[in-house]
């Protein structure tokens, strides 16, 4: 192992006489007389310092998959309403623990029923290539759904079985603090949003709670069913993948509409 030498204390106090110096120089050939001394920006200065060295680091993405996977075994003998007795497997959520970009659905299909897996059918097939499309590998972000187990027929979730599993997607929020969530359809935008605005009025514009910005878009089912509905969410893609640039995340090149 390499051992470096102990340093000098006086190497220190010679550069920080030089810098001073140097800045002291500046300032009289810019017509600087004195400078002022405020002893209230130096206390303000040394708080701040405090602040940043005393501020705990954020859990790790390995933390934050821990989290998860102890909130999924929390989950998985769930019975608290007629969903739970029905389903073959617990649809938890699947992606990056630390995912910037959160996408959230509302209930498992059969084939998502049947692997354990959210968005696996012709619908999550489609939103993969729309994830794709931003250039992000599904992989990258974190996709969910309001209720983990499948509704009879694929039809929505009732309100109450909503409310029965709306906690455990809270938590996954808390853990993986995503900055953008998706919500595809009405189910989770009305949940999540509180509104009972459809979709047709929310999609494409964005919506901040909690200092998270949330975007509603179509549903990949609702798009295999109207594909002209498709450019519409193409449109709510690219403003979230140019929100994504700005705020400095993760993110690919934007690619052309699949």
């Amino acid at each position: 192992m390499t051992r470096c030498p102990a340093e000098n204390p006086l190497d220190n106090l010679t550069g920080i006489v030089a810098s001073a110096r140097m800045h002291l120089e500046m300032e009289r050939s810019l017509g600087a007389e004195h400078l002022p001394f405020r002893p209230e920006r130096v206390k303000e200065l040394r708080g701040k310092r405090r602040a940043a060295a005393a501020a705990p680091a954020g859990p790790s993405a390995a933390g934050k998959a821990a989290e998860l996977e102890k909130l999924r075994r929390e989950l998985e003998p769930c019975c608290r309403c007629e969903l739970g007795q029905g389903r073959k497997n617990l649809v938890f959520g699947v992606g990056r623990p630390d995912a910037d970009l959160l996408f959230v659905g509302e209930g498992p299909g059969q084939q998502e029923d049947e692997q354990g897996v959210p968005f696996v059918g012709p619908a999550g097939q489609l939103l993969t290539k729309i994830i794709e499309a931003i250039g992000l590998p599904r992989d990258e972000v974190y996709i969910a759904n309001i209720v983990k187990c499948r509704p009879p027929g694929n039809r929505p979730p009732l309100p109450e079985e909503s409310a029965l599993c709306l906690p455990y997607l809270r938590r996954q929020i808390e853990i993986i603090r995503p900055r953008i969530i998706v919500t595809l359809g009405n189910v989770p935008t009305q949940t999540l949003l509180q509104t009972a605005v459809g979709i047709t009025k929310t999609r494409g514009i964005f919506v901040e709670r909690d200092g998270i910005l949330f975007m509603p878009t179509f549903h990949p089912a609702y798009l295999l069913r109207d594909p002209n509905k498709k450019k519409e969410v193409w449109e709510d893609m690219k403003k979230i993948w140019a929100k994504m640039k700005e705020l400095g995340l993760r993110i690919g090149e934007l690619k052309s509409a699949r």
